[in-house]
């Protein structure tokens, strides 16, 4: 790959350069990668506001395409899906995404709340429920304190989903808390260039990189 590839959320943009991901604001990377071409998918509708004027970047989302998708689907997850033919893929950032292909047609999925909108939503019910998630907690055993509990609730009910659905499927994780979630599966993997090996396919199947 002879271009820079990026994500751009609703928050950062995500900017791979063939060999590492790097995460900044979109002030930090308009200023940073300007002058360098760039070709990006984006699930922010206002971005062009920002981003249009800028002649090296080239908006891919229109060619990010899926056999089976649905209509509003995020164009990021369908990068994602891209990445591999078979597989279960979770991106786990705001919000906790779930998708499966097999033989490169897609399967469907679900979406959860991601860690953080969980724990808000019980900050909003009592001061009492305000509390950090606890990256330590055995969710093979019910806890006893609220910490515990809450972080339970919230990792054993993505855990349990996920082992519903994905039968024998390769699972795949990335997203800021990918890596965290991924060590309460066995045989998972994290890597947090997978949204970009499904646009680099895109491309490649066009021609155009």
């Amino acid at each position: 790959m002879n271009i820079l590839l990026a994500d751009i959320g609703n928050t950062h943009f995500h900017i791979y350069d063939g060999v590492h991901v790097e995460h900044l604001s979109y002030e930090d990377a308009i200023r940073k990668y300007e002058d360098l071409p760039m070709h990006y998918i984006s699930v922010n509708s206002d971005i062009e506001e920002k981003i249009g004027h800028i002649e090296n970047w080239k908006n891919i989302s229109a060619m990010i395409s899926l056999p089976n998708e649905y209509e509003t689907m995020g164009v990021d997850r369908k990068a994602l899906c891209l990445s591999h033919d078979n597989g279960m893929f979770v991106d786990a950032g705001s919000a906790v995404t779930v998708d499966v292909m097999r033989e490169g047609v897609y399967k469907g999925g679900y979406i959860l709340p991601g860690l953080q909108a969980q724990l808000e939503s019980y900050r909003k019910i009592s001061p009492v429920l305000d509390v950090a998630l606890d990256y330590s907690v055995d969710v093979s055993r019910l806890p006893l304190t609220t910490k515990e509990q809450i972080s339970y609730g919230i990792i054993a009910s993505i855990q349990s989903l996920i082992e519903k659905h994905r039968g024998n499927e390769p699972l795949y994780f990335t997203g800021g808390d990918g890596a965290f979630l991924s060590t309460f599966f066995d045989d998972a993997h994290y890597d947090e260039t997978l949204v970009f090996q499904g646009m680099m396919k895109a491309l490649k199947d066009k021609w155009i990189c």
